[in-house]
C-alpha cells in the first residue's frame, strides 16, 4: 500500500458511509458501502477472501473518496442510488440485493395493525405510510418488533378466538387502538424517546427469554432489535418527498456537490475551486459540511 493511500485510509472516519476508488487518470473504479469506512477500505489491502477478483483493481487505485453517512441504512441507500445512475467498471450490480419496502400503519377499526408493502399505493383514510426502507426481511422483522411492544393488531375488531385469548393475555382491548397506533407512529417517526423505550422493552424480553434458556426466541428478538434499529435510523438520501435540488459543501478549496432528484440523492461530485458553496438546505447543512471537510482532507493527502 502506497503511503498516500495509507494516509487517506487513516483519515477516514470510523463511521458508516460510501467510498469511491479512482485510478491515476481520475476514472471511478468502484463504489461501495461500509458499516465503518476506515476498516472497510483498509480491507482491500489485506486478505480479499472471496473478493480476489478485485486484486487487479486494487493495484490501480490512486485515490480514495468517501461520504460519511448518518447510518448504515443511509449508506445502503446512497450506494444503491449512485450505482443505479452509473456503474463503475469494477461494480458488478447496480446496488445491493435488498428490495425496497414500506410500512403501512393502519388505524382503522377492522384492519388495525402494521403491514409491509413494496409500493405505497394510493393514500387511504386512516392509513399512514412510512419508508421507504431497504430489505423486505428487515421490514417484516421490524413489524414483529413493533407488535411485541405495541400490539396494535390485537385492538382491531373481528379477532379470531386465538387472537382474543392473546389480546387478553396482553391486556389489550379495542379501546386501546388509538393509543397503540400513536405509540407505533411515534417509533416510526423516529421520536428518540419512543425508539429508546421500544428498544429497552424488546431488550428486556430478549434477556428474559435467554434467562429461561429460550435461546431460539432470544435470537429471534435480537434480529427484531436490529431490524427496528434499521428502520428507525436516520436517513434522508431516499424519500418520497418530491423536489429537485442541489446540496453543496465547501472546505479548504474543495467543493462537494450532491444532486437530489425525485426524492433520491443520485449523484456525488467533487472538485477543487476557490468558490464557496451555495448554502445547503438547513436539514442538509451538517451532512454537507462534514463531507466537504472529509473531501478536503482526502484531497490534501492525495496531493
Amino acid at each position: 500500500m502506497g503511503s498516500p493511500i495509507r494516509r487517506m485510509i487513516a483519515a477516514l472516519p470510523a463511521a458508516p458511509g460510501v467510498y469511491r476508488f479512482r485510478d491515476g487518470a481520475g476514472r471511478a473504479l468502484y463504489v461501495g458501502r461500509a458499516t465503518e469506512l476506515r476498516a472497510r477500505v483498509a480491507s482491500y489491502w489485506g486478505d480479499l477472501g472471496d473478493r480476489r477478483h478485485l486484486a487487479r483493481m486494487v493495484a490501480r487505485i490512486a485515490a480514495v473518496e468517501a461520504v460519511s453517512c448518518d447510518s448504515v441504512h443511509e449508506a445502503a441507500w446512497l450506494e444503491r442510488n449512485l450505482l443505479e445512475e452509473r456503474l463503475p467498471r469494477w461494480n458488478r450490480t447496480p446496488g445491493g440485493q435488498e428490495v425496497a419496502a414500506y410500512l403501512l400503519l393502519d388505524r382503522r377499526r377492522a384492519t388495525a395493525g402494521v403491514r409491509m408493502v413494496h409500493e405505497p399505493g394510493t393514500p387511504a383514510a386512516g392509513v399512514t405510510v412510512f419508508g421507504p426502507y431497504l430489505g423486505g426481511l428487515r421490514a417484516r422483522q421490524a413489524i414483529a418488533a413493533l407488535h411485541r411492544v405495541h400490539p396494535l393488531a390485537y385492538a382491531r375488531t373481528g379477532l379470531t378466538g386465538a387472537e382474543r385469548d392473546l389480546a387478553a393475555q396482553r391486556g389489550v382491548t379495542a379501546t386501546d387502538r388509538d393509543d397503540l397506533a400513536e405509540a407505533v407512529a411515534s417509533v416510526l417517526r423516529r421520536d428518540p424517546l419512543a425508539v429508546a423505550s421500544a428498544t429497552e422493552t424488546l431488550a428486556g424480553v430478549r434477556d428474559r427469554a435467554a434467562g429461561a434458556l429460550a435461546f431460539e426466541l432470544a435470537g429471534r428478538i435480537q434480529d427484531e432489535l436490529r431490524a427496528l434499529a434499521w428502520v428507525t435510523a436516520p436517513q434522508q438520501v431516499t424519500t418520497d418527498e418530491p423536489g429537485d435540488f442541489a446540496v453543496q459543501g465547501w472546505a479548504d478549496g474543495v467543493l462537494v456537490s450532491f444532486a437530489m432528484s425525485g426524492g433520491r440523492l443520485r449523484t456525488w461530485t467533487q472538485r477543487r475551486t476557490s468558490r464557496p458553496a451555495a448554502p445547503a438546505p438547513p436539514h442538509w447543512a451538517a451532512f454537507a459540511r462534514r463531507n466537504a471537510e472529509l473531501a478536503a482532507t482526502l484531497a490534501r493527502l492525495h496531493g
